[in-house]
């Protein structure tokens, strides 16, 4: 038997748990872009420490009801296929400790929740604790929509910083010809 280290975070008041290994980094909300043309759950990019991130609303993501974002409201940031990916949830609250032996398997069905994204359900003396896989939270599909959001984003933030340059040489064309006059 082994003991693993999990993040309790809350969505609607209800705990969850993921385990700390997903975890990156636990931030405050920032400002997010929207964006146009994406998934609903998709709530835009942010930028962190240089870094563009996919901001994904966990609550929408799992068909929770949605709730206003609160100064308690957090972004696990989580790499999901080598991407920098943000969750928003309500709180971030504690790191528990689990042992393998008091993770059951997850029920067939969770009311309201896609069973798909929890790993297992914690039955710790106090509460049960629903487990969730962050890397099964976007399927193949959501993904790939998810990374070429990424892309997109870096391919229009250099495309100002090259149109710049290039005038800055022809301004220094002009400037060479007009010395030479």
């Amino acid at each position: 038997m082994s003991t693993d280290k999990y993040i309790v975070f809350q969505l609607n008041g209800q705990e969850y748990g993921t385990s700390i290994e997903q975890i990156v980094s636990i931030e405050r909300l920032q400002k997010v872009v929207s964006l146009p043309k994406v998934s609903d759950f998709i709530e835009g990019i942010t930028k962190l420490r240089g870094d563009v991130i996919p901001v994904i609303d966990l609550k929408k993501r799992m068909g929770l009801p949605e709730s206003e974002e609160t100064d308690q409201s957090r972004m696990l940031v989580s790499l999901i296929n080598e991407i920098a990916v943000g969750f928003v949830v309500d709180a971030a609250s504690d790191v528990i400790d689990i042992d393998d032996s008091v993770i059951e398997p997850t029920p067939t069905s969770v009311k309201g929740i896609d069973v798909n994204f929890l790993s297992g359900v914690a039955n710790l003396d106090d509460r049960l604790l629903l487990l969730v896989d962050l890397s099964h939270v976007l399927n193949y599909e959501e993904m790939t929509e998810v990374k070429q959001v990424v892309e997109d984003e870096i391919e229009e933030e250099q495309q100002p910083q090259e149109e710049s340059t290039e005038q800055v040489e022809e301004s220094n064309n002009n400037e060479e010809i007009a010395t030479e006059e």
